[in-house]
């Protein structure tokens, strides 16, 4: 049973000439094995700072992180580098707002990158990314390049490799910002496969608030807190 604690944490900034900017303060929260948990919120309000520091690619200025499952159990605020790598390579998958995949790659190339660092073998690593490309229906792509493909494929491309070392958490900043209405409803149904499939806990950011409505609990970051929307 996946458990990710954040404890009272704050998030400060601070400029060159001393100014401080504290995006949030004091928030705790717990994401929990199968959730899908969205958050809405204004640009500037916080939303990518706070998912950042889930993934562990930025730290709070204060508070308290914990990861806990079956196998693991970690300090993610006091946890060493290799460490970190480690988590986030085993245990979240990322989606961004760009696809960030790699233009001199093919799709299934792209998708197998997570599963070789991780130390799978090329043939199980090419298997499970052709059976994800297949999951997020672009079987016919599997040898093109990103600029081959259209937006919504190379964000589903994204998808596949976010998902290929079988995440605990999965985390989407704006996975539907450059993404039209069409493309957007696509994505949501993959989410919504991903999570009653594989029990993946998703937690996303979004401008959308009808991408936000496929989750179970759903949140506005404002004013510096997470607040419940009923």
């Amino acid at each position: 049973m996946m458990n990710y604690k954040i404890d009272n944490i704050t998030k400060i900034f601070k400029s060159p000439y001393g100014d401080e900017l504290v995006v949030f303060e004091n928030l705790t929260h717990s994401i929990t094995n199968g959730e899908i948990t969205s958050i809405v919120g204004a640009s500037g309000s916080g939303k990518s700072t706070l998912l950042h520091i889930v993934g562990t690619i930025d730290k709070p200025t204060s508070g308290n992180l914990n990861y806990s499952d079956t196998d693991v159990n970690l300090d993610l605020v006091s946890a060493t580098q290799k460490e970190l790598n480690q988590f986030r390579n085993s245990k979240l998958g990322f989606i961004f707002q760009f696809h960030h995949l790699l233009p001199e790659f093919t799709a299934i190339e792209n998708v197998m990158i997570p599963a070789k660092i991780a130390g799978i073998s090329d043939k199980i690593a090419k298997q499970k990314a052709m059976e994800l490309l297949q999951f997020v229906g672009l079987e016919d792509r599997v040898d093109h390049k990103p600029k081959k493909m259209s937006g919504g494929e190379q964000q589903r491309v994204a998808i596949a490799r976010a998902i290929i070392n079988e995440p605990k958490l999965l985390i989407a900043d704006e996975p539907t910002g450059n993404l039209d209405e069409k493309n957007s409803d696509i994505v949501a149904e993959l989410f919504n496969k991903i999570n009653e499939k594989t029990g993946t806990s998703i937690l996303l950011a979004t401008h959308s608030t009808k991408f936000a409505a496929i989750a179970n609990n759903r949140y506005e970051l404002a004013n510096k807190q997470l607040n419940l929307i009923s």
